[in-house]
């Protein structure tokens, strides 16, 4: 396993990371779908435990996934080895419980403390602002990001966290006009100052984009944290629509156009001519998409979710041989055209846009 460090917060990690948000299990927030498929007990125990053999050390959960389940289950894995082994990352914001706002001050240091409570922890190696919504005008904006630097000094996370340009949940169904949300995340960094970010990459993540977040990243020291590498799955090969899947009402991917059979079509048809190139095992192409967002920085890892010990086995192969650099740059072209597809067909993957130069 290869090691990466998170930028100027020297937080050593794995480079392949461990996403918790599947083994959260179905769950809904602020109206919407936000779980997955149910992913018994004992296969998400057996899961971590292989991921954490296998030379996995970071772990990715937050406190909305599954309610606190995520972290509970993760938190078992904490009781059998030393703290110092692994890294812990979660979240605050989507879940606000009875308080007036997910970004309380007091709120926030009770989701801290419930979250270290089922992380069987002490501490979180980085904890990050969930989301970009901070009421109108921003105005818990100033005391959120200070209760969020007592918690550094305070020895209680090492490092703060916000994700890259995004929207909030409810607002990408919102009709009318949109803030630019990339204007959003720069007035936002300024006042957060983060040690690292969490941004969506994958090889259906339009290049410009991409490239210029990284930079940005750089440019400050940040490290980043990959979400989404695999697409959710997509980019596995596993889904095809030869075999029907039904998600459930409490599962995000009923209400995402990319899992639907027209785009479904249009991903399997590049995978295939991805397969050609890298071999058709799943490893081949999973491991060529893991890889193509860890050329992306030095100081980057990705977060792979999964939902039982096969699927942590096969991301685990994927990392063991890095592509050269020919074959990972002819593999984006390939997914990059299929995303062309995917946007002109109305099909659209993602739900961020391109971005500019980054200062």
């Amino acid at each position: 396993m290869i090691v990466r460090t998170l930028g100027d917060s020297g937080i050593r990690v794995s480079g392949m990371g461990v996403g918790c948000w599947a083994i959260g299990g179905p769950d809904t927030n602020l109206g919407l779908p936000m779980g997955w498929g149910e992913v018994p007990e004992s296969a998400a125990l057996a899961g971590l435990q292989h991921a954490f053999e296998g030379g996995a050390t970071l772990f990715d959960t937050a406190d909305i996934y599954g309610h606190g389940r995520s972290e509970r289950r993760i938190g078992r894995l904490v009781s059998q080895v030393r703290r110092e082994q692994i890294q812990l990352v979660s979240k605050v914001g989507y879940f606000a419980g009875t308080a007036a706002h997910g970004y309380d001050p007091g709120h926030m240091r009770r989701q801290l403390e419930q979250s270290l409570d089922n992380l069987n922890t002490d501490y979180l190696d980085v904890y990050f602002f969930h989301h970009s919504e901070f009421g109108p005008g921003n105005h818990r904006l100033g005391l959120a990001v200070e209760t969020m630097h007592s918690f550094l000094d305070e020895g209680l996370i090492r490092a703060i966290g916000m994700r890259g340009p995004h929207r909030y949940a409810p607002d990408r169904l919102a009709s009318g006009p949109k803030a630019d949300k990339n204007t959003q995340f720069r007035d936002l960094f300024a006042q957060i100052r983060p040690q690292v970010l969490a941004v969506r990459d994958n090889l259906l993540t339009p290049q410009s984009r991409s490239t210029s977040i990284f930079s940005f990243a750089e440019k400050h020291g940040c490290g980043v944290l990959i979400n989404k590498p695999l697409a959710q799955g997509l980019l596995t090969g596993s889904y095809t629509n030869a075999v029907a899947r039904i998600f459930g009402p409490a599962d995000h991917r009923a209400r995402k156009r990319w899992f639907t059979p027209p785009a479904i079509e249009l991903i399997e048809h590049g995978l295939d001519q991805v397969r050609a190139l890298v071999g058709d095992r799943p490893q081949d192409v999973i491991g060529v998409a893991l890889w193509s967002c860890l050329a992306r920085s030095a100081n980057a890892a990705v977060l792979v979710g999964f939902a039982n010990s096969e699927q942590v086995e096969v991301n685990l192969a994927g990392m063991a041989h890095r592509p050269e650099d020919e074959v990972i740059e002819r593999v984006r072209a390939i997914m990059a055209d299929v995303q062309r597809q995917l946007d002109a067909s109305g099909e659209v993957f993602v739900d961020e846009t391109p971005v500019g130069a980054w200062s």
